[in-house]
Parts: structure tokens; C-alpha cells; sequence
């Protein structure tokens, strides 16, 4: 064999050689994906650090940092109003018709029982939602995540307006830490005793007894959806302000509970057909609020700052204050506008001055100012009564005859009411009790020459008038201003036998733990006219209503009471009484413009009437 044809043998390479190098990238490799993870891990631990070392102590969970809450009672026990952040008891799941979680479950987050506090499943369905419809009509927040925001927000770490980068990241730390150290029926518990219903209150608790009047272990299907409803918008979807709209948002809670499975068709139908009306709450939203915003403004006076939580029991009777409610819209809606009349105000109080009912104004959602306490109105004839208190302090008394007869000081020349078919025929002299049953001006302006004007100002001020009266003979005849509630509570002690009468609203106030703060005594009050003037006064009063120009709206027992029109009929009052209830009517426009001929003993006397004779119904009747 030659050269040519021997065969070279290549070179050959150590066993196990190509392994090694193989092993070899694939280590490099791994160190260098291991290093990588090694510093992700580090920037993450800093990065998390970096956004968590401000976070609030989880442990105040159950401990919100909020304003104080204040609960007001009515006489009968009922729940009046609230004010500042109110959380009810404490609930656990279990406690609660199954359908309140599951209902919070299926409208806000369906997969809750399936993720780990940020579900990516509801987050891409989120996104994809809201770009085919152009703008954000869902979000991905889970419970979970909507609990830790909640926390913060109410921590006070972030305002509701506040969408930065580091609030979101938070709130997704904070929300994966609640993952891990609760479980889905702790975790949906919190969520029920901390979530934001609107109105000032928080959790299911408080959400039910402020918006049905019963605690959430009792609520209904239906008020189940409705709560759950809440939750997305609680201002537009409130039943005190969009019945309709709240209803429909309950709707799509039932729909979406039995399309989870939850509730089977016949239980949504069911919950329809029994639903609680809700206009009927949206009513009851503004019941007594003018009163309850008094006694609101009031607390301070009795307690100091408002630093905790308090619970008020009040002087308000609801029966009193429904009718008192009734009367009022009714008279405005058959009345008001052939009379230009626009407003109204009434205080019915005990002749002790225990505040019964209060109507501010004629619509309390559109207007919150209070016309009984806040108003200073002219007070026209409703004055006059002090003129004559003061005539029989000096000794005088109601068979005491004074001249009618015409009157001039100076370039001032008063007159006597008159109309068209209606004029005082002067005869010469009368009697105290026809010059005020029958309200004659020039009798009366002769009288308070004799009394003095400093002696009128300081009567009116004995009595409970806190407003400054005119310095001049035209305070006779209620030139001067004065609330509704001054009024009232000054006229309520001739009722009261003489003895001052400082209206009050409030009984007790207590913290939710039982400590009293504040208990109302029964106090007798002194003497600031005496029981003969007092009398005289009611003699006078009752003549109006007998004889005068109340006749016409007495009552069928025991009653007395005056009227009173400023000039251009800009204002109209009449505040009357029986031995059990003093009761001031005002009308007339906040801007002050005049109404057509409305006179104290017209419209504001019918009302008085009307609502007089409702809340004396079944009481015996009793004089004076």
C-alpha cells in the first residue's frame, strides 16, 4: 500500500469535552440570569421599601382616623340625623344575611374568591372593556385592593383626587400584604365594616340604619343590592338624592348576583316585588333637618369642641313635626303662588319652651337656611303685646279704657288697619281688651306714649327678645325685627304663668360608651312677669281668638293668640296657644318683596289652625 492511499487519522478529542463546554455556557448563563434576579430582587426590595416605609400600621384597620360622629334621637327614640363620619357596630360575616357579602361580591369583584389581592384576569378584561368602548366605564380593582385604598385615604395619606404612581403602588403592596396575612372572609369583613356609603357613614352597619333604619344583620335582598350599589358612586347613586337611579343601580346588582350564581331568578323577583320605596326615604332624608342642624349648631354651647363621639336625645316629637311638615307644604302648594308667598317658618314648643317641631323654610334640599332661628323679620302687630304687659305691670288691666280716637306726633300720623270692606269707626275711648282684640293702632300708640319707649324695649327684652328694638314710638307697632323662635318662646310665657321660657332642644348627650356629658334638669325658671300680668295677657289673647281678628281660626277648645302684617304685607305672623302648646307662624319672601295681601290672620293663621287642631287630636281639652 503507498502513500497515496494510507488514510490520515484526525485528531481526537478528549471524552466528554463538547459536555463541558455546553455546561459551560449554560452556566454562564445561569450565573448571569442568578445575578440579574439577585439585583431585581435587590432594586424590588428597594424599590418596595422605598414606597412602604410610610404606610400606616394595618392595626388601625379596625381604628379609622375619622371626624367625630354625632348621632341626634327624637323624643320617642327615634334616629333623627347624623353628622361628621359614623361607623355602626362592628359585623362579622356570619352574623349577616349571606346575601350582603355576596351581593358587594358579584358587583365589584366577581373573581374575589380567586385571586391573590390584584386578579391580571380582571385587569385585562378592564382594559380591553374600556378600549372598545373609548373611555373608562370599568375598573380592575379587586376588593382587596379598594380595602387598602380605603385605608389610605382615610389614614389621610391621600386625598380622592390624588391618582399618582406611588399611591397606586401602595395600595397593590398594601393589598398583597392583606392577601397574605387574611383570609378572603376576613379580608371581605374588613371591606363591609370600612367601606365609604355615602352621607357620612361607613360600613354596612351604619349604611343601614342611616339609609333603612334597622342594623345589617336585618336587611333585606333588595336593601342588600342597594348598599352594594353604593359602592361605586355613593353621591349619584344615594338613595336620599336619586331614588330612581339608585333602584336601577339595585337592579343591576340582583341581575349580576344571579348571574354569578348567588341568588336563583325567582329570589331577584322576589326582592322587585318587595322592594323599599325608596322616594319614601329621600323624604325622610330632610325630616326634621332644620331642627337637627340647630341643635347641631348648639352642641358646643353645651359640651365644648366636638372631639368624640356623641349621642344626642333631643325634645323634637316627631307626630308633631310630621304634621308641622305636612301643614306647611300643603298650605305653600294650594296657597303660594296666587299669594307670591315663598317662604315659611314654624316653632311649636311646650309652654316650658321644649322645642316640638321646627320648619326653616319651605324645601329644606333647596334651601338650608332656617327662617325660624336664623331670620330676623319686622314683627308688625305681633309686637304689640308688649306694649300692653308693660300697661299692666304699671297696674293697669284689660277693662282699662284708653282713646281711640286719631293721633299725630309730629309729621307721624298712625293709622287703623283697613280695607275695602272693613273700617274702624273711632268711639272715643275703649277698653285695654278691644284695642288688642281688634288691633287699633291709635289706642295703642297712646298707650305706649304713656309706658315709654325704654320701658317697651326692656319688657320686650325680659321676655326673650335678644334683638335690638327701635329707639322711636314705631316700635308699637313692630317696626322692630326678631326671629320666629324669639317670638314664640316670648309669647310662651304667658302660657308659662309668668315665668321665662328659654327654648331648648336638647335633653342629654352621652358618648357611645354610656358617659353622660350633659343631662337637661328640670329647672324652674324665675318669675319675669308676675302670674296676675301673665293672666291679664292671656285675657287679651283669648279675646282675639273669641271675638277679634282671630275669630275666624280659633280652635274647638281653649285657645289665644295674635296676629301680625308689616306694611306692603312683606311679612305676616300669628303665633297662638293653648295650655299645652305654643305654636309661631311666619310668612312671606327672603328677598322681601311684598305678597299679595296676605295678612297674619290669614294664611299663617290657617296654617297655625290646621296644624293646632291635628296635634290636639285624642287630648283632652283644658283652660287656661
Amino acid at each position: 500500500m503507498t502513500n497515496k492511499n494510507r488514510r490520515v487519522p484526525k485528531a481526537r478529542q478528549a471524552p466528554g469535552a463538547s459536555k463541558t463546554k455546553k455546561r459551560s455556557a449554560f452556566g454562564r448563563l445561569f450565573l448571569v440570569l442568578l445575578n440579574m434576579a439577585i439585583w431585581m430582587g435587590v432594586v424590588g426590595a428597594v424599590i418596595v421599601f422605598w414606597f412602604a416605609y410610610d404606610l400606616p400600621s394595618v392595626d388601625k384597620l379596625e381604628h379609622a382616623t375619622r371626624r367625630p360622629g354625632v348621632t341626634l334621637y327624637a323624643k320617642d327614640g327615634s334616629l333623627l340625623a347624623t353628622y361628621g363620619d359614623l361607623y355602626g357596630q362592628l359585623v362579622r360575616l356570619e352574623d349577616l344575611p349571606p346575601y350582603v357579602g355576596q351581593a358587594v361580591v358579584a358587583i365589584e369583584d366577581r373573581r374575589f374568591y380567586h385571586h391573590f389581592g390584584v386578579d391580571p384576569v380582571g385587569l385585562a378584561r378592564a382594559a380591553y372593556t374600556n378600549y372598545r368602548a373609548g373611555h373608562v366605564v370599568q375598573g380592575g380593582s379587586t376588593l382587596t385592593q379598594q380595602l387598602a385604598k380605603d385605608f389610605l385615604l382615610q389614614e389621610g395619606l391621600y386625598t380622592y383626587k390624588d391618582k399618582s404612581l406611588r399611591r397606586k403602588v401602595q395600595e397593590v403592596i398594601l393589598a398583597l400584604w392583606l392577601e397574605w396575612h387574611f383570609t378572603k372572609k376576613q379580608i371581605l369583613t374588613l371591606y363591609l365594616n370600612r367601606a365609604y356609603l355615602g352621607a357620612g357613614v361607613f360600613g354596612v352597619d351604619s349604611a343601614a340604619i342611616k339609609y333603612f333604619g334597622k342594623h345589617a344583620k336585618d336587611l333585606t335582598l333588595y336593601e342588600a343590592a342597594v348598599l352594594a350599589g353604593l359602592l361605586k358612586a355613593p353621591s349619584k347613586f344615594s338613595p336620599t338624592a336619586n331614588p330612581a337611579l339608585c333602584d336601577q343601580r339595585a337592579s343591576l346588582v340582583l341581575a349580576t348576583m344571579e348571574d354569578a350564581g348567588f341568588i336563583k331568578a325567582q329570589d331577584k323577583q322576589l326582592a322587585l316585588y318587595m322592594k323599599t320605596p325608596l322616594e319614601l326615604i329621600k323624604r325622610e332624608s330632610t325630616f326634621g333637618r332644620y331642627f337637627a342642624d340647630w341643635v347641631f349648631d348648639t352642641l358646643p354651647d353645651l359640651v365644648g369642641p366636638i372631639t368624640q363621639d356623641l349621642i344626642v336625645e333631643t325634645t323634637l316629637d316627631p307626630r308633631c313635626q310630621r304634621m308641622a311638615e305636612q301643614e306647611a307644604t300643603q298650605i305653600l302648594d294650594k296657597h303660594g303662588q296666587e299669594a307670591k308667598v315663598g317662604q315659611l317658618a314654624l316653632v311649636s314648643m311646650t309652654p316650658s319652651g321644649a322645642v316640638r317641631a321646627l320648619v326653616g323654610g319651605a324645601n329644606y334640599a333647596k334651601s338650608p337656611f332656617n327662617r325660624a332661628t336664623q331670620a330676623k323679620r319686622q314683627t308688625g302687630s305681633s309686637f304689640k303685646i308688649f306694649v300692653y304687659v308693660a300697661a299692666f305691670e304699671l297696674g293697669m288691666d284689660p277693662d282699662t279704657l284708653i282713646s281711640d280716637m286719631p293721633i299725630r306726633i309730629g309729621s307721624w300720623q298712625p293709622r287703623n288697619f283697613s280695607t275695602k270692606t272693613y273700617q274702624w269707626v273711632p268711639k272715643g275711648s275703649i277698653s285695654l281688651k278691644d284695642s288688642f282684640a281688634y288691633s287699633i293702632n291709635t289706642s295703642l300708640v297712646r298707650l305706649g306714649q304713656q309706658m315709654t319707649v325704654p320701658r317697651i324695649q326692656n319688657m320686650a327684652k325680659r321676655l326673650g327678645l335678644t334683638s335690638p328694638q327701635p329707639g322711636d314710638l314705631t316700635l308699637c307697632l313692630g317696626s322692630g325685627d326678631a326671629s320666629l323662635l324669639e317670638m314664640t318662646s316670648a309669647y310662651a310665657t304667658f302660657a308659662n304663668r309668668g315665668r321665662g321660657v328659654w327654648p331648648y332642644a336638647v335633653t342629654k348627650i352621652s358618648t357611645p360608651a354610656g358617659e353622660t356629658l350633659y343631662t337637661r334638669t328640670h329647672k324652674v325658671t324665675q318669675q319675669v312677669i308676675s302670674p296676675d300680668v301673665a293672666r291679664n295677657t292671656l285675657t287679651l289673647l283669648q279675646a282675639v281668638m273669641s271675638y277679634g281678628t282671630g275669630r275666624k281660626i280659633a280652635l274647638t277648645r281653649p285657645s289665644a293668640g295674635k296676629s301680625g302684617t308689616t306694611q306692603l304685607h312683606r311679612d305676616a305672623w300669628f303665633i297662638g296657644m293653648t295650655p299645652d302648646m305654643v305654636t309661631g307662624v311666619w310668612m312671606g319672601n327672603d328677598d322681601g318683596k311684598p305678597t299679595k295681601d296676605v295678612t297674619g290672620g290669614k294664611y299663617p293663621g290657617l296654617l297655625w289652625k290646621n296644624y293646632m287642631e291635628r296635634i290636639h287630636e285624642g287630648v283632652p281639652a283644658r283652660s287656661f
